[in-house]
């Protein structure tokens, strides 16, 4: 069973070792099932996905500060301030559709309470919040977060294991896609190889072969000139185009990090996208202590539109972060805050510095909005729509 220590990381607790080394367990023997070789794309959704080991399927904290235990602090836990922007958006979208929401990957709940308390607030409280999530653990933190913020709209939280089959209104999903699944190349002088996972002595290591012909016709439109390495996000794009079929009206909100094609494929970026973040470091340890690090590629978001857009949906817009949160009012609702309570303003503020810097995550973040039956232009691209760059 390969043992996967790194020095460069913290030490794990006891528990966390031995429920990697099980799942290292796992992943060696369906690598040695397999003829000795497993797609990268196969190790991800085990390292991040397996049933009690993996790092969402398993019970470790991951959202959070550092010293609250956690590996990373998305959007909505650095201020109520994000959820409250995106109520306008979201709020948009049902009047123009359903007054339902539903969240894909909910994380700790905080940006549901966030959403349910700011809609509320507007007189936009929708009929049901439905939560798609498959970890026991997060949903149980989820119910936890939403019925200590927002009791009184606890009734109208709903979890689902599974995509409706129709639906009607809001899907918000923010830092979903990243953690889909994707398939590492390798562009070498003599062909496309797909990288993949072997057991060398003690510890997972890369290993190539050719790559098999639907990974060839997925890369063949690719900017890429060899020798590069990269990946490819099948597993997102088919999700988004498997709303095509599902969503009869209203729109997909996708909020993650991520590139156009042209910037994701650029020539100085030839060594892919693929990072780890554990404690609040990130780091490209990727076969170390398996399901306790978060594994994340960038979204290619011209794929992302391709797919939608090829399944019938339309691409209603795409911006950074940045733009689409002042275009909901971001800057004023910092303002009454500050008005309220300049302590609280102040805090608030950095947090809102974070969330617009082009050096945070005010331009690596991007939202990008598919959907249909949608007749008027969406709030959040009102200036700084670009789509045209997709």
């Amino acid at each position: 069973m390969p043992a996967l220590m790194s020095s460069s990381l913290p030490e794990p607790a006891e528990a966390a070792k031995a429920a990697s080394r099980e799942l290292s367990r796992r992943i060696a023997a369906e690598i040695d099932g397999g003829g000795g070789w497993m797609s990268f794309a196969r190790y991800m959704e085990l390292a991040l996905h397996c049933p009690g080991l993996g790092y969402y399927g398993g019970g470790a904290q991951k959202f959070g500060a550092s010293d609250e235990g956690g590996d990373f602090v998305t959007a909505p836990e650095l201020t109520p301030l994000f959820g409250q922007t995106l109520a306008t958006q979201v709020g948009q979208v049902m009047a123009a559709s359903e007054p339902v929401v539903m969240e894909v990957g909910a994380g700790s709940g905080r940006l549901a309470a966030d959403l349910l308390l700011a809609l509320d607030a507007a007189g936009q409280v929708p009929d049901r919040y439905l939560i798609l999530e498959l970890s026991g653990e997060l949903r149980a933190r989820q119910r936890e977060t939403i019925a200590t913020t927002a009791p009184a709209l606890m009734e109208r939280v709903a979890w689902l294991d599974r995509l409706p089959e129709t639906f009607s209104g809001c899907v918000v999903a923010n830092e979903l896609l990243d953690a889909m699944p994707v398939h590492a190349l390798a562009w070498r002088a003599d062909g496309l190889m797909e990288r993949g996972v072997a057991v060398a002595g003690d510890r997972f290591a890369w290993a190539e072969r050719p790559a098999p012909d639907y990974l060839v016709l997925a890369a063949k439109s690719l900017p890429v000139t060899a020798p590069y390495e990269s990946e490819i996000g099948l597993a997102a794009a088919s999700w988004v185009a498997e709303w095509g079929r599902r969503l009869t009206r209203g729109a997909i909100l996708l909020i993650d990090y991520g590139l156009p094609r042209h910037e994701y494929y650029h020539p100085g970026r030839n060594c892919g996208t693929l990072r780890c973040h554990y404690r609040h470091r990130a780091h490209d340890e990727l076969f170390s202590w398996p399901g306790l690090s978060d594994i994340t590629a960038h979204v290619d978001f011209t794929a992302i539109a391709e797919a939608g857009h090829g399944a019938g949906l339309d691409v209603l817009g795409y911006a950074n972060q940045a733009g689409f949160l002042i275009n909901l009012g971001l800057g004023e609702r910092l303002a009454t805050r500050r008005e309220q309570d300049e302590a609280l303003g102040l805090r608030a503020a950095g947090a809102v510095q974070m969330l617009i810097s082009p050096n945070e995550m005010g331009e690596l973040f991007k939202v990008i909005a598919l959907g249909r039956g949608m007749q008027e232009p969406m709030l959040g691209f009102a200036r700084g729509d670009r789509t045209h760059t997709l």
